[in-house]
């Protein structure tokens, strides 16, 4: 193990199964995260040693660069929905993304990747886009020769979307969703983290890459396709766009009130995004220039939706 990874977002979604496959490879990972006492567990995925949660903040520059001696490879796949208290869209996706790359450059990191998303638009009225599109801008300033890597809506076995949906059918009659004719191209999350880590340890063209599921389909469609899955039958709404602003409005004000205590199911920012589709351009790389060959939905969601189920596990025996 003479090579060592810095992971910054390790303990996250995605970042822990870019963590175990890096441990698989007989990699040093470290892990930049702000609770390293909650990412214990990822010393699990390797041997003893192989594995360092480290205390960072992607705001503090001393903490960035402390975390980064030494390495030879730095991934950065912080991100976050929403704005709460000090974690700002800018002060971590834009701010947090430049920090990450101007200290990866000063210090001589050999490969960067950076984990975007697929909607990145400097010209978006979606805070959330526009930040990730300067984000991209600050890395590639910083590290010319980083991969930036795009995913549509991530799915797996802890996603907020299909796992957020199940949990409401299960004690609704109704499921209002806003943007149903919004198309996706939903990812498989182990799929993004073999794409990160190619890009950490191997040889790949740098630039920007669009990563979308084998399959596009409409939130409408999705949600049928989880209700299904979860053998419940609901009704499934498309509220209009004008409702979904008026509803993301009224929760951003009860959030604010509330000093972020209270959060609603929506926010205005991500009615913002439900506008447009989340697909692949087909104007940028994609999974097929990394030779990964990207994991359906049907094979997956039935590994962890089967919870929300009438009788869980035994509902097929039934």
């Amino acid at each position: 193990m003479n090579n060592l990874v810095t992971v910054f977002g390790g303990s996250g979604f995605v970042g822990r199964y870019i963590v175990q496959r890096l441990a698989k490879k007989g990699i040093r990972v470290r892990v930049a995260t702000r609770r390293p006492n909650e990412a214990i567990f990822l010393k699990t995925y390797g041997v003893v040693g192989q594995i360092e949660p480290v205390l960072c903040n992607i705001r503090d520059e001393d903490s960035v660069r402390s975390v980064m001696l030494g390495a030879d490879a730095v991934i950065n796949c912080v991100g976050i929905l929403e704005s709460n208290g000090k974690n700002k869209f800018n002060s971590v996706q834009n701010l947090g993304a430049d920090r990450v790359s101007r200290i990866a450059s000063e210090l001589g990191v050999s490969r960067m990747v950076h984990v975007s998303a697929i909607g990145a638009d400097i010209n978006s009225r979606s805070e959330y886009a526009r930040t990730k599109a300067l984000g991209e801008e600050s890395v590639l300033k910083n590290f010319p020769l980083a991969i930036i890597l795009r995913p549509s809506i991530i799915f797996g076995v802890e996603d907020d979307f299909f796992n957020r949906f199940g949990a409401m059918a299960r004690l609704s009659p109704v499921l209002p969703i806003v943007g149903g004719k919004t198309n996706f191209q939903p990812v498989y999350v182990d799929d993004v983290a073999e794409a990160v880590v190619l890009g950490a340890v191997s040889n790949i063209d740098p630039g920007i890459y669009e990563l979308g599921g084998p399959v596009v389909a409409s939130f409408s469609e999705l949600m049928d396709q989880m209700l299904k899955e979860i053998m419940r039958r609901r009704l499934v709404i498309n509220l209009p766009f004008w409702l979904g602003f008026m509803m993301g409005t009224s929760f951003d004000i009860i959030k604010a009130v509330f000093l972020g205590l209270i959060k609603g199911p929506i926010t205005k920012d991500q009615v913002i995004n439900l506008q447009k589709d989340n697909i692949v351009s087909g104007d940028l790389k994609t999974f097929k220039d990394l030779g990964i060959n990207p994991t359906s939905l049907e094979i997956i969601l039935p590994t962890y939706l089967w919870k929300f189920r009438p009788s869980g596990q035994f509902s097929e025996l039934k």
